[in-house]
């Protein structure tokens, strides 16, 4: 009976040597930190998924604006070669004295209105292809937008006001394909002040009350 139970024993011995632990402590301990390395991986390979996804989402967005982009403005160069075809035909509709349009006999008239018919078409045809035409007097001047030319003393006008535009701008986009040519204010109230007559005209009516 001893003899049996000796071999029992060995066997078990031999069974948990074979496994690798002595002992059930040690077992769960290995299972336990077996466990644990593998939640590690596994949260390391969630954290890479999530990061390869908002890298795919990012490329995502930068495509369609590249896109996006490269249809805008893929007239760009065409366009701003046109320009000069926009401000040779107001040229030439400018060069014709008022006192011609007026009194000019039918052919002349009938060839500036061809002119401006060819003007107007030439500045749709532009327009569709998102080209815009930037006329700002009476606009606050915008460097980003406006070539300031020269200055205007004029106190009556709100400073930095175009007031003048010397050669009309243009834009693609939010991209400008050639700045207006402007004339500015000066002297005058700042951007959203009431003039001088305005505020004494209120201090009269305040004292008036």
């Amino acid at each position: 009976m001893a003899e049996t139970e000796r071999a029992a024993a060995n066997a078990n011995a031999e069974s948990d040597a074979a496994s690798g632990f002595a002992d059930p402590d040690a077992a769960a301990n290995a299972d336990a930190a077996r466990i644990a390395e593998l939640e590690a991986e596994n949260a390391d390979v969630k954290d890479r998924l999530l990061r390869l996804a908002a890298d795919m989402e990012n490329l995502r967005r930068r495509t369609e604006r590249e896109i996006k982009d490269a249809r805008t403005y893929a007239v760009t160069s065409f366009a701003r070669e046109m320009l000069s075809v926009a401000d040779n035909l107001r040229r030439a509709i400018e060069a014709v004295p008022a006192e011609a349009k007026e009194h000019g006999d039918d052919g002349l008239n009938a060839l500036i209105d061809g002119i401006e018919v060819t003007e107007r078409g030439l500045l749709g045809t532009l327009e569709k292809h998102g080209v815009r035409k930037l006329d700002p007097e009476g606009q606050r001047f915008d460097p980003h937008f406006h070539q300031a030319m020269f200055e205007v003393p004029n106190p009556e006008v709100p400073n930095n006001t175009v007031v003048q535009v010397v050669q009309a701008g243009y834009a693609i986009g939010d991209r400008v394909l050639r700045p207006a040519m402007v004339g500015v204010a000066k002297g005058g109230p700042k951007q959203g002040q009431p003039k001088p007559d305005e505020t004494a005209e209120a201090g009269t009516a305040e004292g008036a009350a």
